[in-house]
């Protein structure tokens, strides 16, 4: 079944994804990566306070490793939207094993230095964003719509039971057999996400071939983004949740170091007990659903964040911070499930990897920019301070962000509506051609004002939808005629752009033509440049 198809009725329970072959391949193999993800996680951090116990550069391992998904995941998504995301993975993570097991190679030799482990951050960091869209955009495929929102928590869950469990080991092979242990069990565990991928056998589905470059692939993914109200809340909302939850991230091999009795073991259990808090909020997860929105479930989880903040600054042993990391792993996974899943519903399929990926530069791009932020306010005032300024700031930008609530796409039928009628042909030589678009409206006086208010909504529609520029203009010889003009990068794009349309975008047409005086519809004309062609001399 599609996943752009209708919801069913029912409540699917949160396990069902599971009954799903593919689902349940990928998700098993995920797991045992994402444990080795975990225990190289530990490992880098610990091995930089071994290196350079600076703040400031300790928390350039958590920046070097998510700054590459700003950099890089729309060029990410714009690949997925275009390749195969099955060859894609593969070759990524085939490049990935090798560099984990050439830096295995380098700490067990004793030839690691911090300039070298952050250059290996960032390189591993770009794999990831690089792997991060087509990730995300294929769940939607591997479960039909109705368990769409339990399978996202159940690679929720999925990372963070790896967490739970990575961590504790890792802290364990550090103590018992040395540093280089935690990157050798992730090499191994690439062997495990590689044999998952090639076991998997996607139903094909028919992809559209390039219409253009990727960079101009690269900005429609932005202005979809932008013009897409339930998006973009879901992405402001991100921002001003995770630059500032990134602080005890980033400083927690710090706040592990200063502790009482606190050492690499004491970080372990930190970082598993965060895991372990957030395996139990994604079981309690559906029944907190139930009786909350998406947005309330954020404002639930951003609060229990400021608390964990809060506790760990003021904590003096072991105690209270295992207490504070539990809760912050129970914080943490209702605001990343809603946000999300507040993402994948607001997206249709054509530009849902370039939408996710804008999510994940937001995503990772507050945590690059809080971690460094955070490492230099620790650096200079202390780590409890740099807490509590980032306590501070999540509730400003929660109160700040108020009036953008998460989960508006539920609900709306992305599903193309095909109503359009079928556009007239061209040459040859006019299909990559700039095209422009004007439909002609009347209007009476009395109806322009609620017609201008119902044309905003159909702007951002055409905009988001592949439009690169909107006009509307009022004829000076008779007022009652309207003339709507939208630019198209090409002819080839405009014929993508009918399939585009979904039924939620039809409703908006259907109210706006409401308002058009007159017995035939509004007319629709089709302009193509011309093909430029050389000065003679």
């Amino acid at each position: 079944m599609s996943s752009s198809g209708s919801i069913p009725a029912g409540n699917p329970s949160a396990y069902t994804p599971l009954k799903q072959p593919a689902f349940a391949l990928l998700w098993t193999a995920t797991l045992v990566s994402n444990i080795g993800t975990w225990m190289h996680e530990v490992g880098a951090g610990w091995l930089m306070t071994t290196l350079a116990p600076s703040p400031a550069v300790v928390t350039l391992v958590q920046a070097a490793t998510t700054l590459p998904i700003f950099c890089f995941a729309l060029l990410a998504g714009a690949l997925a939207d275009r390749l195969d995301k099955r060859r894609m993975l593969i070759s990524i993570n085939l490049l990935l094993l090798a560099v984990v097991g050439l830096l295995t190679v380098m700490v067990w030799s004793e030839a690691m230095t911090p300039t070298l482990l952050i250059a290996f951050s960032l390189a591993i960091g770009t794999g990831a964003a690089f792997m991060a869209p087509a990730w995300q955009a294929i769940v939607p495929a591997l479960v039909p719509r109705d368990q769409l929102k339990p399978a996202i928590a159940l690679n929720s869950m999925g990372v963070n039971i790896s967490r739970a469990i990575g961590p504790a080991i890792a802290g364990a092979l550090i103590a018992s057999i040395g540093l280089a242990a935690p990157f050798a069990m992730n090499t191994l565990s690439f062997l495990v996400i590689l044999g998952a991928l090639v076991l998997w056998r996607p139903p094909a589905q028919e992809r559209h071939p390039p219409t253009g470059s990727l960079l101009s692939e690269m900005a429609t993914g932005l202005r979809h983004v932008r013009h897409n109200p339930a998006m973009l809340a879901t992405a402001v909302r991100a921002a001003a949740f995770f630059l500032f939850a990134s602080a005890y991230w980033a400083l927690m091999p710090l706040i592990a170091r200063e502790a009482e009795a606190g050492g690499s073991t004491l970080y372990g259990a930190l970082m598993a007990l965060i895991g372990a808090g957030a395996v139990t909020s994604a079981m309690l997860l559906p029944r907190l659903q139930r009786g909350a929105s998406p947005d309330q479930t954020v404002w639930i989880g951003t609060a229990g964040t400021g608390a964990t903040l809060l506790l760990m600054a003021v904590a003096q042993g072991p105690a209270v911070l295992l207490l504070a990391a539990f809760l912050g792993g129970m914080s943490w996974i209702p605001v990343l499930t809603s946000l999300n899943v507040s993402a994948q519903t607001a997206l249709p399929n054509w530009v849902r990897a370039r939408g996710l990926a804008v999510f994940l530069m937001v995503f990772s791009g507050s945590m690059a920019l809080g971690s460094v932020v955070w490492g230099q306010v620790a650096a200079a005032t202390s780590v409890s301070s740099a807490l509590m300024f980032a306590a501070g700031g999540l509730a400003l930008g929660l109160l700040a962000t108020r009036r953008l609530p998460v989960g508006q796409g539920e609900g709306l039928d992305h599903d193309p509506a095909a109503l359009w009628p079928e556009a007239p042909p061209v040459s040859d030589e006019a299909v990559d051609q700039r095209a422009m678009l004007t439909i002609t409206y009347r209007v009476r006086p009395v109806d322009v004002p609620a017609f201008l208010d119902r044309l905003t909504p159909v702007s951002h529609e055409r905009l988001r939808n592949g439009a690169t520029s909107w006009h509307i203009h009022q004829s000076v010889e008779e007022p009652e005629l309207w003339v709507e003009t939208f630019h198209v990068p090409s002819w080839a794009e405009h014929l993508e752009h009918h399939e585009r349309v979904s039924v939620a975008d039809m409703t908006l047409h259907a109210a706006l033509h409401k308002l058009h005086k007159g017995e035939t519809p509004p007319v629709v004309r089709h302009h193509v440049a011309p093909r430029r062609r050389p000065v003679s001399r």
